[in-house]
């Protein structure tokens, strides 16, 4: 499909969504740019307890301020997919490091219809590792993006990022289920699972202005964030996880085993039997491990069905609106 001109265009379908936590010094600039750049948008500030006027200053500017009490910005996107229905959606942090200008770009391939999901990647161009001052960040991004492409076989520029924009279809049909910054690396894997069509388009990175601090621990909010690949990994893909937990017990098995085994074979004796009975449950719990990846990947199996089958009855919904 050609490029559409998008210059004159108006942004009354697009819902601007930006999560906040005490960013009184970059908001009011952020919506402002949001404003010219997508005239006619509307735009949803959730102020998740912010103590510092984030909410005032928000609402001042012409922003729609909801408070999500909350704490978390997964918390704060599971209530903005419950109340916002809009046929696009544009996802950005409060704190000013994403320039707004690039938005018509983000939602061009959501309206050309090539893709449900779209990616604003800092990385490729260079602009996150000039501007970053946060040491451990990019190594983090870098270390999320590699895991994700060995366990779902899909390679992202950029995991981490908080500039999204995806259509109503996959709102409406995304279960959030992590409770703070998680909330990127499960945006980025249920794209992946649920085969959504992805687009990465390059965006400039700045740094947070003076003044404005980053609300990311480093260390803390990683680990949840590899916690958080696991265990989508284990939903999503039962099989292969439960396959690989059970080739390390069968493993463990025997390495214990086989000095057992060659002894028995020596000597037809087998004087250590504390050893051969560990080695023989290891390996009976490698048999059992596998026997819950089947099972568990049969059921897997009928939800995802059911989930598309919810897919097509909101692509059904999506229709309609339009034909209307």
């Amino acid at each position: 499909m050609a490029d559409q001109d998008l210059s004159n265009r108006t942004w009354e379908d697009v819902a601007v969504l930006i999560p906040c936590y005490n960013e009184a010094i970059t908001i009011a600039k952020v919506i402002d740019d949001f404003k010219r750049s997508l005239p006619g948008a509307t735009i949803y500030v959730y102020d998740n307890n912010s103590s510092d006027g984030t909410g005032d200053i928000a609402r001042e500017h012409g922003a729609v301020v909801r408070l999500e009490p909350r704490q978390g910005k997964g918390n704060v996107v599971r209530q903005m997919m419950r109340d916002i229905d809009a046929p696009y959606y544009i996802m950005v942090d409060g704190d000013d490091t994403y320039p707004a200008e690039a938005a018509p770009e983000l939602l061009r391939p959501l309206i050309e219809g090539v893709a449900d999901h779209v990616v604003g990647d800092r990385l490729s161009n260079g602009t996150y590792g000039a501007e970053n001052k946060r040491a451990g960040h990019g190594f983090g991004n870098d270390l999320v993006r590699d895991l994700i492409k060995w366990l779902y076989g899909f390679e992202y520029n950029d995991v981490m990022t908080g500039y999204r924009a995806y259509n109503r279809v996959f709102a409406k049909t995304l279960p959030v289920l992590s409770p703070g910054f998680e909330i990127e690396t499960e945006l980025s894997i249920h794209a992946v699972d649920k085969r959504w069509r992805i687009a990465q388009v390059p965006i400039v990175y700045r740094d947070r202005p003076e003044g404005s601090e980053s609300k990311l621990d480093t260390v803390g909010d990683g680990m949840k964030v590899l916690r958080m690949i696991f265990s989508l990994f284990k939903d999503y893909k039962p099989l292969p996880f439960f396959s690989i937990l059970a080739l390390i017990l069968f493993v463990i098995g025997l390495c214990v085993g086989i000095p057992v085994i060659a002894e028995f074979q020596a000597t037809g004796l087998v004087p250590r039997l504390p050893t051969a009975i560990v080695a023989v449950a290891f390996c009976g719990l490698a048999a059992l491990t596998l026997c819950c990846g089947f099972i568990l990947d049969t059921s897997v199996k009928g939800q995802r069905r059911e989930w598309e089958l919810e897919v097509m009855r909101v692509y059904d919904e999506e229709n309609q609106r339009r034909g209307a």
